[in-house]
This record gives structure tokens, sequence and C-alpha cells, in this order.
């Protein structure tokens, strides 16, 4: 781990879709993304937002160019490193919370930390009901993931996104579905990440509002970053 470098660092990636003919759609993406910086990513429906962040996120090996996470080269790397990576690294936060109705809330933060098996299963837990005490819904840590309103089901998706500690939080339109009130309480919970975890954020939003608060936004037209 270098803890001066950056968080995460993309050079001239490059990224095509075959299918049925030949389209570009990321066009020479560089960029960095400082620790502990919370940066946005904007711009226009299909100019390559979250396909850029299925490659940072290294969900998607088939591109061309180099990505860095923590100063780790991954493009080669194995399936089963990529997979480490991905729990210790990086936590996810949606559109949609993805939560297992057939789980409790607890359980529901809980489930990368027993995945990625670091910790002991009681240790999970205490973090997890920590985690759920930050984000003030710790009250609803037994109830069934179903029974719980779509804003606070944003904040469990954001604590399990916290488990494992990750270097980086990755957001894909994560207040795409809250009204302006759950919007501004997300945001918040963001800003303290950043400013007291120390995480770097990287969300993909189409919410101005939101973008104008972050530390700085990469604006993309047509698959490339805009000076």
């Amino acid at each position: 781990m270098n803890v001066n470098g950056p968080a995460l660092e993309v050079e001239k990636v490059n990224k095509s879709f075959h299918d049925p003919i030949t389209v570009r759609v990321l066009k020479d993406v560089s960029m960095q993304l400082a620790r502990g910086e919370f940066v946005s990513i904007t711009g226009k429906s299909g100019c390559g937002k979250s396909t850029l962040l299925y490659i940072l996120s290294t969900m998607d090996t088939d591109y061309e160019g180099e990505l860095r996470i923590d100063g780790e080269a991954t493009r080669k790397s194995s399936g089963e490193r990529l997979a480490r990576i991905r729990n210790e690294k990086i936590g996810f936060v949606f559109q949609f919370h993805y939560l297992l109705t057939e789980f409790s809330v607890l359980h529901n933060v809980m489930l990368p930390g027993l995945k990625l098996g670091a910790k002991s299963r009681e240790e999970v837990e205490h973090h997890a009901i920590e985690l759920l005490g930050d984000l003030g819904i710790a009250d609803q840590a037994l109830k069934g993931a179903n029974q719980i309103s779509g804003g606070q089901k944003q904040r469990v998706a954001i604590a399990r996104a916290l488990i494992n500690d990750p270097l980086i939080i990755m957001g894909d339109e994560p207040t795409g579905n809250l009204d302006s009130r759950n919007s501004n309480i997300v945001f918040d919970i963001f800003r303290r990440i950043a400013d007291e975890h120390k995480r770097s954020l990287l969300i993909v939003t189409h919410d101005e509002d939101f973008a104008k608060r972050t530390d700085r936004i990469v604006e993309m037209d047509d698959g490339r970053i805009m000076p």
C-alpha cells in the first residue's frame, strides 16, 4: 500500500463494444482519485459514466489502458485477486439498494464482512451495529430488509459498503430513487465518510446539486473526460 499515492489511477483507458458493430465508448480516459477525495462523475446518458465505473470497480477487464488501485496494477490480475481487491478496497452503493429481503438489516450489512473472512463473526456484527448507529438506524437492525423505508434502505446499503473499511466508495446514482430530504441525508453521510474517515468517494450522478457540493466534478461527454 502506497499511503501517499492516489487511491485510484487510470491511464489512457479505451473501451469498445462489438455487437453487432464496433463502437468505441471510452476514449483515452485518464484520471486520479486522491485519498479522502469526494468526486462526482457527471454527463448525459450514454456518455460512458457507468461503463467507466464498471471498469474502475474491476468488474470489467475487457479494455485497453491501465488501472491502479492503491498503487496495484489490476488489469492483468487473476479473477481471484480482483475479487479480493473488490472485497477489501471497494465498497459499492447503487441506485437500487439490492438488499436481500430474506435477511435482517443487520445481516445484510454483515454479509460482505462474513464473505471476506478477515474478522470473526462477532467482530463483524459489532462493526455492523456501530455503522448502523453512526447512520442513525441502529433501531432498525433486527427488522427485515423489506420492512424499512427507501431512505433507510439506502443507508443500510451504505453501511454494507463500509463494513470492510474500504479505501474507496463507488456509487452509481445512489440518490436516483430518493426524494430531496433523503438525498441530502445521503450526501451528508458521504461527506462525513470522506472528511472523518478519509475514504475516497467516486459517485456517478445526474443530480447537479449533489455534484456541485462534491470536492471535484469529472464531466464526461461522448466517452471522454472534458478538460
